[in-house]
């Protein structure tokens, strides 16, 4: 275990299956205060696990307390010394299936550039002040009368083991079931590992760029130019998986049932000048991907470049581009469902100045770009213009790509969150009795090592998408709550975190008995049956 720091805690204010039908549902009345609506409250405490890893090699998990008054109680569950080197990536499983007499498990995930995978073991529930073993709960409280913070940590959080399938820095992680875990390096491959018994089922090798465009001075190793993958995304039938590369100026599309290749879709020079990709320098490729759903039930996708993001429906072609203007750098995105249905969503983006805003890409709140005067318009020296030249103008401001509506954002210097925010989750809370609607609650992560929980209720986010017009000033776009803050001292890399689940009664840590106390490292052989490169 790694040694614990003491600080303080702030608390600062190709086409798939069918298209579902979106259901008519009946307007939910929302609390008014003044003859304005107000943010709905929780009816009960919420427990979440959050969990951040860091350049400084640290794991660190916490549980924040959410009371009904929008209060937050951190305190520590565990502090692992995870890896050698930073750490890039995390993943949580779903729990485990509810059992008579015994508690539920989450699986965590760590990824590095160490090349290796740890798999941890991490409670489900919330953690009791006390436990009938050893004592447990009263070491914590001893803990806790010396630490600026509570400790609660949890015997039954353990690391399981340790994989080594891949000979590079791991990129991503993903459990797209609890029975299988996806993982990226940048050797080129994407394994699928059964979580029963931790055998790699398959591997995916992607084909390694030819390094095009490196400059005449490069001094770089024989094999040493980018390659490997950075992001994937399966779909939610677990039946399909885009990529997105190093080195490569298109994403990968590849069918899961045989692990094999379905398509690549390369992305156009006129469309990676839109997205800020086409200056001298720009490398074009591909940093995220996510699925997700815009409205009607209609499955997209979006690709994530440094500073803008490309919207594609499911006929690969480009939707829309997302960012107003390429000023700030692009970290994470996600989609957020707006409906219980999850057939109406927004799109969720945090950037360097420390806002997350959203977007809609709606096909109705899509605007049309400002109009660029090419120069190759302008007549030449003689007096007469190009041709050839006047088509191709006119050829790219017909295809120049319309915006995704700026709806919202959260955070930022108001917020007092004045650097990047480098990952963040979104978690929904029930719908209450009273009828307020469904809550959001989102735990970000920053390079200056706080972790912020932000509170947005759904009501809130739907009104600000409702509303029409470009004459709307920025106080007007500010939506949620700044909760609380906790500060890690540790540069935060990543974050995940997820709802805990309410301790059955009679269940306690000690009568939780797990069958499987870890595992032997597994290691795998290149499949000789690999796709061949194109």
């Amino acid at each position: 275990m790694g040694k614990r720091k003491r600080t303080e805690v702030s608390n600062e204010t190709a086409a798939l299956g069918p298209s579902n039908t979106k259901k008519a549902k009946a307007a939910t009345p929302r609390p008014q205060e003044n003859g304005k609506p107000t943010s709905s409250s929780l009816t009960q405490p919420v427990t979440i696990q959050i969990v951040t890893g860091s350049y400084d090699r640290i794991l660190h998990g916490m549980t924040a307390t959410i009371t009904p008054d929008e209060k937050v109680e951190f305190a520590d569950t565990f502090l692992f010394n995870a890896h050698t080197s930073a750490i890039r990536c995390l993943a949580l499983s779903p729990p485990s299936a509810p059992e008579p007499g015994r508690a539920q498990k989450v699986m965590l995930a760590s990824g590095s550039s160490d090349e290796r995978i740890n798999v941890y073991n991490i409670s489900a529930h919330p953690p009791s002040s006390s436990s009938k073993k050893d004592g447990a709960g009263g070491l914590n409280d001893v803990l806790s009368s010396v630490a600026p913070r509570r400790i609660l940590e949890n015997p039954k959080n353990r690391e399981l083991g340790t994989l080594l399938h891949h000979s590079a820095s791991v990129t991503r992680l993903a459990f797209p079931a609890r029975s299988k875990l996806l993982s990226a390096a940048e050797d080129s491959t994407v394994a699928v590992a059964r979580t029963r018994d931790w055998a790699v089922l398959s591997s995916i090798r992607t084909p390694v760029p030819k390094p095009l465009g490196r400059p005449s001075g490069d001094t770089a190793a024989l094999g040493a130019a980018p390659k490997g993958v950075n992001d994937f995304a399966v779909h939610p039938s677990m039946k399909l998986m885009i990529t997105v590369g190093r080195g490569e100026r298109c994403m990968r599309l590849w069918n899961l049932m045989t692990a094999r290749k379905a398509g690549v879709l390369n992305f156009g020079r006129d469309v990676l000048r839109q997205v800020g990709e086409g200056g001298r320098g720009a490398l074009g490729e591909g940093r995220r991907v996510v699925w997700g759903r815009a409205d009607g039930g209609d499955d997209e996708f979006c690709v994530v470049f440094d500073r803008d993001l490309l919207v594609f429906g499911m006929d690969s072609t480009p939707k829309c581009r997302v960012m107003p203007d390429h000023r700030n750098k692009v970290h994470e995105v996600c989609y957020v469902p707006t409906d219980s249905e999850g057939d109406a969503s927004l799109l969720a983006v945090s950037t360097e100045d420390g806002r997350i805003m959203f977007f809609s890409t709606k096909s109705e709140d899509l605007t049309a770009a400002p109009a660029e005067t090419p120069k190759s318009s302008q007549p030449s020296k003689d007096g007469k213009t190009d041709n050839n030249k006047k088509a191709e103008s006119s050829s790219s401001q017909s295809q120049s790509l319309p915006v995704a509506k700026f709806v919202a954002y959260l955070g930022g210097k108001e917020a007092g969150v004045t650097g990047r925010i480098k990952d963040f989750t979104v978690l929904r809370t029930a719908a209450e009795e009273g009828g307020g609607g469904e809550r959001l609650i989102i735990p970000t992560g920053s390079s200056d090592g706080k972790v912020r929980v932000f509170s947005l209720a759904v009501d809130e986010l739907n009104e600000a998408a409702a509303r029409k017009g470009k004459d709307r000033d920025e106080e007007a776009r500010r939506v949620g709550r700044l909760l609380g803050t906790y500060d890690t001292s540790n540069r935060i890399t990543c974050l995940e975190a997820f709802v805990m689940i309410p301790r059955p009664e009679g269940v306690e840590d000690s009568e939780d008995e797990d069958g499987d106390d870890g595992f032997e490292d597994v290691s795998s052989e290149d499949d000789d049956d690999d796709e061949d490169d194109e």
